[in-house]
């Protein structure tokens, strides 16, 4: 292997293993508490040798929300790419069980990207369209529903899209109507999403529901009726 790529693979490589401790203190520590200093401790490196992967906590942290955002969002398209022979309210169903499924699997990255913010963190620009990918699964359900006539876009027109900012309906794939409520809706449907996952896993609804499973697919059901998908 030519000297490039043989660099190319041991920086892959210690990148991948600096993430991995890096997601193991998130776990015991949490985000607050991540160290550079710690994590090269761990992997028996220096810290000045940490900094050429990860310049600072904050580009750590960066790398390890936009991964969170990725895989959550692949888990979301993979979702819907298998019951895409499935109607609309099963493919809605769909993803928005996946998204449980891997919140549930993976809790203290999905604390990271939902829970409380990291104190002095600013997220960039680079987290803004991984963090959209299941939004953008949720919205091209309504999209294709509304171009076969499935879904009447005009379902409650209450106005309430003129409450957000104007690119947000376009970006959403979604119709322009400042008299409508579609988007305005979707984004109540993927709010409501996170929240009934984060009351879950942060024990909010512990002692109050005695099947999470099945309260989440009735009120995931009930949000697909909110945007109009048919069964």
């Amino acid at each position: 292997m030519p000297a490039t790529g043989a660099r190319a693979r041991v920086r892959a490589e210690l990148t991948r293993e600096i993430a991995e401790v890096a997601r193991r203190h998130l776990a015991s520590d949490g985000a607050a508490a991540l160290s550079l200093r710690a994590v090269a401790r761990e992997l028996g490196m220096a810290s000045s040798a940490v900094y050429r992967y990860f310049p600072s906590r904050d580009e750590l942290l960066t790398a390890l929300i936009v991964e969170a955002y990725d895989a959550l969002g692949e888990t979301a398209e993979r979702a819907a790419a298998a019951a895409a022979a499935g109607d609309l309210r099963d493919r809605w169903l769909a993803v928005c069980r996946a998204v449980r499924g891997w919140a549930l699997a993976h809790p203290h990255e999905y604390a990271l990207v939902y829970g409380s913010p990291v104190p002095g963190y600013a997220a960039p620009q680079a987290t803004i369209v991984p963090a959209s990918r299941v939004g953008e699964v949720l919205c091209r359900l309504v999209a294709e529903g509304i171009a076969d006539g499935a879904v009447d876009p005009h379902l409650d027109a209450t106005g309430a899209d003129a409450t957000l900012e104007p690119d947000v309906a376009p970006s959403m794939g979604l119709p322009v109507d400042s008299g409508g409520s579609l988007a305005a809706r979707a984004i109540f449907a993927w709010t409501s999403l996170y929240g009934m996952i984060s009351f879950e896993l942060f024990g909010h609804t512990h002692n109050v529901v005695a099947d999470h499973a099945a309260f989440f697919d009735d009120a995931a059901g009930r949000l697909a009726g909110v945007l109009g998908l048919p069964a």
